[in-house]
């Protein structure tokens, strides 16, 4: 297996897929770089080298017992573009995956990077606050971390249910989508996804999408039950300048699965755009 290890000693599992301008894919939670499978292969497939990573504590990468903040993803990701000496890359990141993106710029700027992707993303903030009443409030991540301890397993098959909109009456249930859901899950550890329920829900991205400076892209849908899209993509697409903001009508939170040739073609179409970057305004 492709891996890299980390300053502080943790093993990154990365898939390299093809040859061209790179595609960097962060995945969301409890997922892993499968998630993308989809996406990097129609798009290695066009000329595009596509990479993606399994975060610390998911997957295929080791799972250390501390180190899951959005600064160390940030770092791990910053190490994995630094190793394969990645340039004009593209960055998308899907759910938890987006606020890794968006910390990723934060933290370590764009010099490596030409545009940005955010799908169904966290940013700029779930939790629900005075300042962002349109939030999750905090008893539903403390129900996360509660099922989590009781019956995880459990806990992924139930939320395959409204992660693809397959609770909504009339849609058609795909059980090996569900299936593929909770085996990337159990793959992850346990002190892993536990400790980033407090990462993804309680992190603010605000000041990270204000450093963007290169052409964005968001996309989430409007039937998103789990990053619902009016405290996170409506609000990212105003942070972010010039940012391109597209709905996807009826569309759930695993777009990348049950909407992924629509997606396909958006990330293609957006990749291939000649575009300069915008100018921000400090």
């Amino acid at each position: 297996m492709s891996t890299i290890t980390t300053k502080d000693g943790t093993e990154i599992y990365y898939k390299d897929w093809g040859k061209g301008q790179p595609v960097v894919f962060s995945h969301g939670w409890p997922l892993s770089a499968d998630a993308f499978e989809d996406q990097m292969f129609f798009l290695a497939s066009r000329g595009y080298r596509c990479i993606a990573h399994d975060r610390r504590g998911h997957g295929r990468s080791s799972q250390p017992w501390t180190g899951y903040d959005y600064d160390t993803f940030a770092d791990d990701l910053a190490e994995l573009t630094s190793r394969l000496d990645l340039k004009d890359a593209i960055h998308v990141g899907h759910s938890m995956g987006g606020g890794e993106v968006a910390r990723y710029i934060g933290r370590h700027g764009t010099e490596r990077v030409a545009k940005a992707v955010l799908i169904a993303a966290v940013t700029p903030l779930m939790l629900k606050t005075a300042a962002n009443p349109s939030g999750t409030p905090m008893e539903e991540f403390d129900k996360i971390r509660a099922a989590l301890q009781t019956d995880r397993s459990l806990f992924w098959k139930n939320l395959s249910m409204p992660f693809f909109g397959y609770n909504r009456p009339g849609v058609e249930v795909s059980e090996g989508a569900r299936d593929a859901f909770w085996l990337q899950g159990m793959l992850a550890g346990i002190k892993g996804v536990f400790d980033c329920v407090k990462a993804f829900s309680e992190t603010d991205f605000t000041d990270d999408l204000k450093k963007f400076d290169v052409p964005t892209l968001i996309i989430h849908g409007d039937d998103d039950q789990i990053v619902p899209i009016s405290a996170s993509a409506m609000a990212a697409s105003k942070i972010v300048k010039d940012a391109q903001l597209k709905i996807y009508k009826g569309a759930s939170h695993g777009i990348c699965t049950t909407h992924k040739d629509l997606i396909n073609a958006d990330l293609l179409e957006f990749i291939k755009t000649k575009v300069t970057k915008p100018t921000v305004v400090a």
